[in-house]
């Protein structure tokens, strides 16, 4: 595997904007886009409030003759349809989407990369249906006396769900749809491991353009929770934080702080282009930075607590979650690089206590006691936890970080554990030669990379 693979494409939707800039923008300017949620009714909730992506829609940025399939999106599907536009446009691409196909059919042949050396592996969720939906075909499916009849709705109820429901909501639609649009017809994989998603797919892409299956693919993670039944889950699943009438998210969401009373939802999407050095450099286009470490680890025994949002008194501070560990040193060892030549990290801060924590560990252990002098960059208190969209949206920032050479702003009004560089502070430059970009998971996965400036 001697390929070097660079990125040449950031794309990014979050509650800060679209496009990568509108991130590092809001990022740098300590701007926090944690809001009361205003897309459906979340009163009866006791976490209301979250990031949302404003005045967004995908029918605006899909070619006309695809804005019919906007209808069979999930909003999951549309940001990273979105991202997938943004990432194109900043590598400087054409591909399908880009041509006038119907005008002259052979122009595909006009594409930057030919459609068999494209490959997509996206980080994606247990998409929710959307309530309206869904029950109105339930209603369909009641007794005389108004209750729900499940023998109804196997017989008859089921068939008055839009044609083609289902295929709004399988999690690898968000591959499909970005393949189809831009005519990705290399390698292609969907990861669902929730946080640790964008950046495991980001890793599968890194190998694929290695071992020359592919020149370019499109990678990262999109996810929206913001909706009845994803944040119901999240809330059963003991990770919300209770915000009361509260209306500012960074009173609430305090990255590793062990009274911290929980998380808050976002969504987004953040997509990549991966591309082998070799062809970047054939076209004169710019590199954001360059992948040399990735790595990956499991959590069997994670002090994440599920159903608490805070962790027990005798909880140890110390503690390392053992999978994220994992993650960071071999993505460590795949890099050929030791602690002391990480400048920074990038990871979510999520705002779950024990989250938080077990991640604090296990930087303590790797890292030792020069990891007070590594500065953190998160985007938790900016943008909520995007759960699949999360390790995306972290890889995005950490090429930013490494290619502007500037550490983005810091937002903390809590009291962030001994030993590590999290409290709040504004943008700074500074020389940053590998940054460690990292995310653990609700499921236990973790994934790492390490990146360098593309040369």
């Amino acid at each position: 595997m001697s390929r070097r693979v660079v990125i040449t494409g950031l794309g990014a939707v979050s509650g800060l904007g679209v496009g990568a800039g509108a991130l590092w923008e809001g990022m740098c300017a300590g701007r926090s886009a944690l809001r009361p949620i205003t897309r459906f009714d979340a009163s009866g909730f006791r976490s209301r409030l979250a990031s949302e992506v404003e005045a967004f829609s995908a029918k605006d940025l899909v070619p006309k003759g695809y804005r019919k399939a906007v209808k069979v999106m999930a909003r999951d599907v549309e940001l990273a349809v979105g991202a997938a536009r943004e990432a194109v446009a900043d590598a400087g691409l054409i591909t399908r989407s880009t041509l006038d196909l119907e005008a002259d059919p052979a122009s595909v042949s006009s594409m930057t990369i030919p459609s068999a050396r494209m490959g997509c592996h996206i980080g994606a969720g247990l998409i929710s249906a959307e309530a309206d939906e869904l029950t109105a075909a339930m209603a369909t499916s009641r007794t005389s006396a108004g209750t729900f009849d499940l023998q109804q709705w196997g017989k008859s109820g089921m068939e008055n769900l839009t044609p083609l429901w289902m295929l709004k909501y399988l999690p690898n639609m968000v591959a499909c749809h970005v393949t189809i649009i831009h005519g990705a017809c290399g390698p292609s994989n969907t990861i669902t491991c929730a946080e640790a998603s964008g950046i495991l797919s980001i890793g599968e892409s890194l190998r694929v353009i290695e071992r020359d299956e592919a020149e370019l693919c499109f990678c990262g993670g999109s996810e929206s929770k913001l909706n009845l039944m994803g944040l119901l889950r999240m809330d059963i699943a003991g990770r919300l934080a209770p915000t009361g009438d509260e209306t500012d998210g960074t009173r609430i969401l305090k990255p590793f702080d062990r009274t911290s009373a929980g998380t808050l939802m976002g969504e987004g999407a953040g997509l990549l282009l991966l591309e082998s050095r070799d062809s970047a450099m054939k076209r004169g286009h710019k590199v954001h930075a360059e992948i040399i470490g990735f790595g990956a680890g499991h959590s069997g025994r994670r002090p994440i607590y599920v159903g608490q949002a805070g962790v027990p008194k005798d909880f140890d501070l110390t503690a390392a979650d053992e999978g994220f560990l994992s993650a960071i040193q071999n993505a460590m060892d795949d890099a050929k690089v030791k602690p002391d030549e990480i400048d920074a990290i990038v990871t979510l801060g999520s705002g779950h206590a024990g989250t938080d924590l077990g991640e604090a560990g296990a930087l303590r252990q790797a890292f030792g006691d020069r990891l007070a002098s590594v500065p953190l960059a998160f985007m938790g208190p900016a943008i909520g936890n995007c759960m699949a969209g999360a390790g995306g949206l972290l890889a995005v920032l950490g090429a930013m970080v490494v290619e502007k050479q500037t550490l983005p702003a810091r937002i903390n009004t809590g009291h962030a554990a001994s030993g590590l560089m999290a409290g709040p502070g504004p943008s700074a430059p500074m020389r940053v030669n590998r940054v460690l970009v990292a995310s653990s998971s609700l499921s236990g996965q973790n994934a790492a990379l390490v990146m360098s400036p593309g040369s």
